[in-house]
């Protein structure tokens, strides 16, 4: 554990930094991932970008699967670390494991045996485009087992503050994947051109490079990952305790992606190509939150470690530090998004009657990055104390709102870009209250810790 940032004892900033760093750049090379995919699609056309998007909407879905097991992992076992229970730790490392490996496999299951259904949703209604996504939705999908295990390892890995092994290997992920798109997409040599399939086929071999790399990690570390928990009957125990921690930020996942699902059915009364603009615009603004969340789960390891050692005064420290440095990274992407949208577009799609909505998109979810990251700070802070739920309630509720005020907003002039500014305005509601949320809560805990030690 001699790599691993020291969460209790350093500097404050320095320590955040050193642990949210790598986490936010593999955030970063992750939404790079993505982004490559969308670049080499959308050089086939926007009907290969929205059967990715369709598709690509269950690859998210399967998210909140993982997190089911990853948060209560990453929670459970950073507390366990800065509390001295080492043995602990290492039981629920290995309860997040089998959990997310039985759901990994069920997942895949589920989408191979029932992909016409699950495409069939969006009501697409181009052949070409339903048969990609189908063929995207197996592939990535069918083996998203590979996806789970890496989400719940960097989720662990994160927890002991080594950070930096997770930012290597997605680095690896990326350039295994730069490489193998355009020979996958669009042939090369012996390699025949597979369109959308090969896209997904790169993606897939990607994941099992970063997960190869994880495995040969663990095998060497005989303190987290002891084999003799690895490999053995699950405790029930701990998985209860996992599955009550992770619970509310997997319903939370789940219903932030079946929201997002109703919310493109109603997007594709307005074309195949609305679809597509969704999808790119969606992996445009992922620079923003996707850091955002790296950084958050940077905070929720801190969080935990420090109030399972009962240093109080730092968690407060740290989310106040963590605030401010989100906040001049939410204001940052607020400002590129809002003034350089047609050149940010212009990389994915290139047909003229798509990048006006493409522009739109992007400058209306601008306004709403700087509360998306100050959510997210919150969030990570509730999620380290062991009090998931209070994130999960306001993100689901708001989420949810969305709904009626995309079909209030689009029924207006505002049309299609009514349905951008529902997600935008609720995204502010949430980045207002989740934090005032979480200062009325600390002052409470706290206040009462103190009385407790008093007395």
């Amino acid at each position: 554990m001699k790599k691993n940032v020291d969460l209790l004892n350093s500097p404050i900033a320095g320590a955040l930094s050193k642990l949210a760093l790598p986490i936010m750049g593999t955030s970063l090379i992750q939404m790079a991932y993505n982004l490559t995919d969308m670049i080499w699609i959308g050089r086939i056309g926007s009907n290969a970008v929205a059967a990715v998007g369709a598709a690509g909407m269950y690859m998210w879905l399967s998210s909140g699967f993982a997190m089911l097991s990853r948060m209560g992992g990453q929670v459970l076992t950073g507390q366990s670390i800065g509390s001295g229970k080492h043995d602990t730790a290492a039981q629920y490392a290995a309860s997040s494991l089998q959990i997310g490996t039985i759901l990994g496999l069920l997942y895949g299951i589920i989408s191979l045996l029932f992909c016409g259904p699950m495409i069939g949703f969006f009501n697409l209604t181009n052949p070409q485009v339903i048969s990609d996504a189908k063929w995207y939705l197996a592939i990535t999908c069918g083996l998203v087992i590979f996806n789970f295990l890496n989400q719940i390892l960097t989720g662990l890995l994160t927890a002991i503050g080594n950070s930096m092994l997770t930012f290597r290997s997605t680095t690896v992920g990326l350039l295994v994947n730069l490489v193998l798109d355009p020979f996958f997409i669009f042939g090369f040599g012996p390699f025949p051109a597979m369109g959308v399939k090969g896209a997904a086929i790169a993606t897939v071999f990607a994941q099992v490079i970063v997960f190869a790399i994880y495995f040969m990690h663990i095998r060497k570390d005989s303190v987290l990952f002891a084999t003799k928990y690895l490999f053995t009957k699950p405790d029930m125990q701990c998985i209860r305790a996992i599955l009550f921690v992770g619970f509310p930020t997997a319903i939370q996942s789940l219903g932030f992606t079946l929201i997002s699902m109703t919310i493109s059915r109603l997007i594709s009364s307005w074309g195949d190509a609305a679809i597509a603009v969704q999808r790119v615009g969606s992996q445009i603004e992922s620079i923003s939150w996707m850091t955002a969340e790296g950084f958050g789960s940077a905070v929720n390891a801190f969080t935990a470690q420090n109030y399972g050692a009962g240093k109080n005064k730092r968690v407060k420290k740290g989310y106040s530090t963590a605030l401010r440095i989100m906040g001049i990274w939410g204001l940052f992407t607020s400002f590129v998004l809002i003034v350089f949208p047609e050149p940010l577009f212009r990389l994915f799609i290139r047909e003229a009657d798509v990048i006006p909505m493409g522009i739109d998109y992007l400058r209306i979810l601008g306004f709403s990055q700087l509360f998306m990251c100050t959510e997210t700070a919150a969030a990570g802070v509730f999620q380290g104390l062991g009090k998931s739920t209070p994130p999960s309630f306001i993100s689901i509720f708001f989420n949810l709102m969305r709904i009626p005020m995309a079909f209030f907003l689009s029924a207006t002039a505002l049309k299609l870009n009514g349905i951008w500014w529902s997600i935008s305005i609720s995204s502010i509601f949430k980045g207002v209250i989740l934090p005032l949320w979480l200062a009325i809560y600390m002052h409470k805990l706290f206040s009462q810790s103190s009385k407790h030690k008093v007395a």
